[in-house]
């Protein structure tokens, strides 16, 4: 629950409004999730936590750790039993937050796990919330231990977040608030596998100023500069084809000032010539945008990754027609933490 609604939340019910930044300092400062341990706390606040207030962390069901870069990925399970997936990735100066938006996917991205794991519902921004709460306390630690802090947000989870466009917004403003997690705005990113309705409402607010979006980053899953080819990959291709993606993707960066970053997964024999890097290059001619590249992780066949040389070759004729391109670092991809692995199950090794 927001500052704000909290505050409103417990004035409407007779209690003054600082009893909201109370509970925030257990919460975003403290690390304290158990009510009862909320000292400085009336017992009918305490109750009112777990019921109207609906104060509920899910559960973490598993946690696995990657033996190569200290990757972490949780499978949480929810109160209606569902599960998702978060990943919590370590940098040199960072730690970024992989979280989810739904509980699977409706988009079935013909190389996405979570795509194909099918899509029951969406997220509540509690939910959304409440995973990186359980991330920056790690399992297992005691309330004595410091938590770590996440300085990164990347809806790059399970699902498609403008799918769930108010929730998402909601959980957007909790993490940017300075009384609750204070997250820098640029460091959050909304990543969308092409939902031209929701760049439209993203890139409106913005332009109208809303304060808590302003200053986010919008990432676009391509994969493809073409028709043919994205068609095969994505089927949202279908209905919002390249040429009105691309279109609505101009009008954002003028509407907005901001910096797209285009996420393109390679795929040996699929997208990775130097003809389609040509055509990328025409496509994306003119726009402010970053361009990262992801050798396409283990799925499932008949995908694999191109060579090393591939990869490079490909990258070289982006910056030599002037686009920043960089290869993304894998992480995570030996407990299937990576770009497209996510699925709402367990991990049986």
């Amino acid at each position: 629950m927001g500052n704000e609604e909290l505050r409103e939340t417990l004035k409407n019910m007779g209690y003054p409004a600082f009893r909201a930044d109370q509970i925030n300092q257990w919460v975003f400062q403290k690390h304290i999730y158990e009510p009862e341990n909320m000292t400085n706390l009336p017992q009918e606040i305490k109750e009112l936590l777990g019921t109207q207030i609906g104060f509920v962390l899910p559960e973490v069901v598993q946690h696995l750790v990657s033996s190569i870069d200290r990757t972490e990925k949780f499978l949480l399970g929810l109160n209606d039993s569902e599960t998702i997936e978060s990943v919590l990735l370590y940098h040199k100066d960072r730690i970024t937050a992989c979280i989810s938006s739904q509980v699977g996917c409706a988009l079935k991205c013909d190389f996405c796990a979570t795509g194909r794991s099918g899509f029951k519902r969406n997220l509540t921004c509690d939910e959304i919330i409440g995973q990186v709460l359980v991330m920056e306390r790690r399992p297992g630690s005691n309330r004595d231990e410091p938590a770590q802090k996440v300085g990164n947000i990347v809806f790059m989870g399970m699902g498609e977040p403008l799918l769930n466009y108010e929730e998402v917004k909601r959980a957007i403003h909790i993490l940017t608030d300075p009384k609750q997690f204070g997250i820098s705005k640029r460091r959050i990113s909304v990543s969308t596998a092409g939902v031209v309705p929701g760049i439209e409402r993203l890139g409106k607010e913005i332009k109208e100023g809303t304060p808590f979006l302003t200053g986010i980053t919008l990432s676009v899953s391509l994969h493809a500069p073409n028709n043919r080819i994205r068609d095969r990959l994505m089927p949202i291709n279908h209905k919002y084809p390249v040429e009105e993606l691309i279109f609505t993707l101009r009008e954002y960066i003028e509407n907005t000032g901001d910096r797209v970053t285009i996420e393109y997964i390679l795929i040996d024999g699929v997208n990775e010539s130097d003809e389609t890097a040509q055509e990328l290059c025409a496509l994306l001619k003119g726009m402010k945008v970053n361009i990262n590249l992801i050798p396409v992780n283990p799925v499932a066949d008949p995908y694999r990754r191109p060579s090393e040389e591939k990869v490079a070759r490909f990258q070289s004729i982006l910056t030599k027609n002037g686009f920043e391109a960089v290869q993304r670092v894998e992480k995570g991809a030996d407990i299937e933490g990576a770009c497209g692995q996510l699925r709402n199950r367990g991990d049986k090794r």
